[in-house]
């Protein structure tokens, strides 16, 4: 069978070319553009600024001296208590808040009807506990935390202790406080992992005689790792810089010991600098001194999110391999 060759020739692919100037589109690339250099000028200006008032008086002894020898002298004053409360109160918070998250997003996701009137009940609670301000935080933790479960635990466990044991600024309560002011960002962002996993994964676990709660454990949280730990990320970065929870609930001016158990009261860099810029005898001496507070406790926040990243990262590697 004799093929019939094809001289029909393609036509030539047509060019567009603009008309005309679009100038409204010109005037919003430009302005997008320019907010978004603003924006980072702003960032290098803050930073600018604190490093080139802080560099002086940034420097080892100062991360590892303490407040003993006086906290406003810019000679002999250190920061490591106040290092130490505030990684310690963030790295409880995250241990607290990160395992009540995840498993309410998990009901939320995976279990509840999303039209439910429980579910629709609880969505709208972690919306306004989000919108809620941090300074009502702190009064809540104060009375809940330390008043009701601090007082009653003193009365059942301490009855004959002439101090409050538990019933007291702590640590342990200062670290829940912040656990539940940062409880709505680890909802939402644990939520939002789960729901971009496939169903068809989950569906496949189930086809091949997994339970459902097997199929949670061994198939969905560890895809949704990443996410989950980007909601610690969120976390940790808000939680870092807070000051009003932790006003009532555990934080002090003065107390030169590291903590050493959960009932011990500590030292915050937040609220050092927060005390250095308001209850300073002299605040053109210890200006120097509060700006590098103010670099130790953006160094500190910088490092436990490059750690929290850096174990992301390490998370979707292996399951980049696994696939």
């Amino acid at each position: 069978m004799q093929t019939i060759p094809n001289t029909h020739t393609p036509e030539p692919v047509a060019h567009f070319h603009r008309s005309r100037f679009d100038a409204w589109s010109f005037l919003f690339t430009g302005v997008t553009g320019a907010c978004t250099y603003l924006i980072i000028a702003i960032l290098l200006l803050i930073l600018g600024n604190i490093v080139l008032n802080g560099y002086s008086h940034f420097s080892w002894r100062f991360l590892t001296g303490g407040a003993d020898r006086g906290m406003y002298d810019p000679e002999t004053a250190g920061v490591l208590p106040m290092i130490v409360g505030t990684a310690s109160r963030i790295i409880l918070m995250t241990i607290f808040v990160i395992p009540v998250g995840v498993i309410t997003a998990l009901y939320m996701t995976e279990y509840a009807h999303s039209t439910s009137l429980g579910i629709r009940i609880i969505r709208g609670a972690v919306a306004n506990l989000a919108g809620v301000p941090s300074i009502v935080f702190g009064l809540f933790g104060w009375g809940f935390f330390l008043n009701f479960i601090g007082t009653h635990m003193d009365q059942l466990l301490h009855p004959e202790a002439a101090k409050a044991v538990w019933g007291k600024p702590a640590l342990i309560w200062a670290s829940l406080t912040l656990a539940v002011m940062t409880l709505p960002v680890v909802i939402v962002a644990t939520e939002e992992a789960l729901k971009s996993i496939p169903h068809g994964l989950r569906e496949a676990s189930l086809a091949l005689g997994a339970t459902k709660l097997q199929t949670v454990l061994r198939i969905v949280l560890p895809q949704a790792m990443p996410g989950i730990l980007t909601g610690g990320i969120l976390a940790i970065s808000r939680a870092a810089g807070e000051v009003a929870p932790i006003l009532f609930t555990g934080a002090v001016s003065f107390y030169p010991d590291l903590p050493k158990a959960l009932t011990d009261p500590f030292m915050d860099l937040g609220y050092h600098v927060f005390i250095l810029s308001t209850q300073s005898p002299n605040i053109e001496q210890t200006r120097p001194l509060l700006y590098a507070t103010v670099m130790a406790l953006l160094l500190l926040t910088f490092l436990l999110n490059v750690m929290a990243i850096l174990v992301r990262a390490q998370m979707r590697r292996k399951l980049r391999a696994l696939q």
